[in-house]
Parts: structure tokens; C-alpha cells; sequence
């Protein structure tokens, strides 16, 4: 169909009126599913619309339905480790909507935190995403009464709000259970401080794996801890474990080296896994490291749809929905890929 006849440009609702044989009253009711009207005109115009490749700019539809179709994303991830895969993921669910994301990094810092809050809401944002660091620490800014749904993805949620998080104790029992699999059985586990919530869930999982002999060594999330984890183990007495499950890339990556200093091979000697599947450490390590995935693209896509469904003012249940993890096989394990 050329409603246009022939001339070139933007299809405006103006044409799809023309071709429907409406008003452009009805033509906006129509695909805005608005005002009263027969089904049947109101599915003659959406299909027109539908033909013609009608597409309504950001701000007619704003105009429309009383929405900027804008999400803000705050974070005081600033380093963007965990952000910037759920940003993604938020980005490509909201997309097809034809809504926009922006990113406001807060740091630490209460006071910018708000500067950035109130600058969401002089936007007109339709809802705001929370992002952070940890999922057992919050945000320095309050966000508990703003005028616009909120939604919390790793970072702990205000009470009566909808909260998504990897699951840490599914992660760590894909690891371990991954490394008894392929026979190992003095298996070690090297993680960060212990008042993270997912490093007290992660160990649980490897104790519940193991039973109660395992050895959990607490320290720092860096490079370094693994080095001196490692340099603690092989120094001292008893027999020395066959596996390393670490409790992010970077542990294992130092834990990896490490062993490697020491002429122990890896992963004929020694299996390691890491966690977080971070691509930039995790495939270059030497040899790539095996890594459970916190799918954080997909959490992304999960809190992108749940704060539009609310800005849209669908019923959505509030609690904490964790999100299955996933393990990417490497080299630094041995064995074949558990789907295989």
C-alpha cells in the first residue's frame, strides 16, 4: 500500500488516518487502545499502521499516554563489572518497546546519588532500575518514595519491592559438583570476605556438596588473595588439594599463576574454577579458566521488562527472584562440557 503516494519520508499518523478513512482522533485512540470505538475499526487502523510501517515518534507517543518512554539506570558499580552486562541485557528487552535506557553512576556518594534521582525525575522517566556491586548492600540514596516504579537487580531492594539476583548457591553447586564429576575429591575453595552475603551462599553450597571436610579459605575479591592462598597451601603440611573452586575470576586467575610458578600443571595436577565468568580475565588466563556465569545479561532483561510492565501499570508480585547461573567450561578444568 503507498498511502504516501509516492512521495518519500516519515510515515505520519496524518497518512494511516487517510488510509483508514478515520479521523486523526480515532487513528490515536485506535493505536493507543484508548477511547471508545467498534474492535473491528480499531483493528482496521492498528493493520493499516501495521502496512504502512507506521512508527510514532518518542514524543507523540509521550504526548499520547503521558510517558517519556525513558528508563533510568542508577548504579554505584562505576567500575561496571556487573552494570554494563545488565545494561545490555536491559537495552535489547526494552528496545522493541522503543524505550531508551540511561546510565547515572552514583559512586558512593549520598548527595549525587539524589542530584541524579531528581535529574530521572525532572526527565520524566517512566521507572528507574537500581544496580550496585554486591546484592546484600544498598545504594547511598533513598528510593523508597519516588513518584515511579523502581526495580533492584543486584543490590538489596527496599522492603515491599521486586529484587532479581544470580543464584550464588546454584552457581557454586554447578562448580563443585562439576570438579567431583570429572574425580577430583580434595577440592579447596578460595573466596572473598565472608560478610558478603554471596560468599557465606556459595560456601554453603560447596560444604553441602563436599560434606564436611572441605576447606574454606576467606579473603579479599583480588588477584593477590589467590597468590597467597595458594603460597598458604603449598607451604604448609598435609596433603594438597586436587582442585581450587575460587570465588571470582580474579582469585583464580592469581591462583592459576601461582600454581603455574610452582611447576604444578594445570588442570592435569590441579583443577581451578573461577566465578563470574568475567570474559576479559576468564580468556586469558593461561589456561582459559572455567567460570560459572551469573547470566547478568539475563537479569538485566528480566528487570528491563518488570519495571516497564509497571510503568505500564501491570500488577507485578513484589519479592526476590533469583535468576540460575551457568557454568562455561574451559581448559582449566579438564573433562568435556556438562552438556555434552
Amino acid at each position: 500500500m503507498n498511502i504516501a503516494g509516492g512521495k518519500r519520508g516519515r510515515i505520519t499518523i496524518h497518512d494511516v488516518a487517510a488510509a483508514a478513512g478515520v479521523s486523526i482522533s480515532t487513528t490515536s485512540k485506535a493505536l493507543n487502545d484508548t477511547g471508545r470505538m467498534s474492535v473491528e475499526t480499531r483493528a482496521r487502523v492498528k493493520r493499516i499502521a501495521g502496512e504502512v510501517g507506521f512508527r510514532p515518534n518518542a514524543l507523540a507517543r509521550g504526548l499520547l499516554s503521558k510517558r517519556s518512554f525513558t528508563i533510568g539506570l542508577l548504579t554505584n558499580d562505576t567500575y561496571g563489572r556487573f552494570t554494563l552486562p545488565l545494561m545490555a541485557g536491559v537495552s535489547e528487552a526494552l528496545v522493541d518497546h522503543g524505550v531508551s535506557v540511561f546510565l547515572c553512576a552514583i559512586e558512593d556518594d549520598p548527595a549525587l546519588g539524589q542530584i541524579h534521582v531528581e535529574a530521572m525525575l525532572e526527565k520524566q522517566v517512566d521507572g528507574i532500575i537500581a544496580s550496585g556491586k554486591r546484592v546484600d548492600g544498598q545504594l547511598p540514596v533513598d528510593l523508597s518514595k519516588l513518584p515511579v516504579p523502581v526495580v533492584y537487580a543486584f543490590t538489596e531492594g527496599e522492603p515491599g519491592s521486586v529484587t532479581f539476583r544470580s543464584d550464588d548457591a546454584q552457581g557454586a553447586r554447578l562448580a563443585v559438583e562439576w570438579l567431583v564429576r570429572i574425580g577430583r575429591r580434595r577440592i579447596v575453595h578460595i573466596t572473598g570476605p565472608d560478610d558478603f552475603f554471596s560468599v557465606r551462599e556459595r560456601a554453603g553450597a560447596y560444604h553441602a556438596v563436599i560434606g564436611g571436610e572441605g576447606v574454606v579459605m576467606y579473603g579479599r575479591w583480588a588477584e593477590a588473595w589467590g597468590h597467597e592462598a595458594v603460597e598458604r597451601i603449598w607451604s604448609g603440611e598435609g596433603e594438597k588439594p586436587d582442585a581450587i573452586f575460587c570465588g571470582n575470576d580474579q582469585i583464580a586467575r592469581g591462583a592459576v599463576d601461582t600454581l603455574r610458578e610452582r611447576g604444578i600443571r594445570v588442570p592435569e595436577d590441579v583443577s581451578v574454577v573461577g566465578f563470574d565468568n568475567w570474559e576479559i580475565v576468564a580468556g586469558q588466563t593461561r589456561p582459559p579458566l572455567t567460570s560459572v556465569d551469573m547470566e547478568l545479561k539475563e537479569l538485566g532483561r528480566q528487570a528491563g521488562l518488570t519495571v516497564l510492565a509497571l510503568a505500564e501499570g501491570r500488577p507485578v508480585e513484589p519479592g526476590v527472584r533469583t535468576l540460575p547461573c551457568r557454568l562455561v567450561v574451559r581448559q582449566s578444568c579438564g573433562g568435556k562440557s556438562p552438556i555434552e
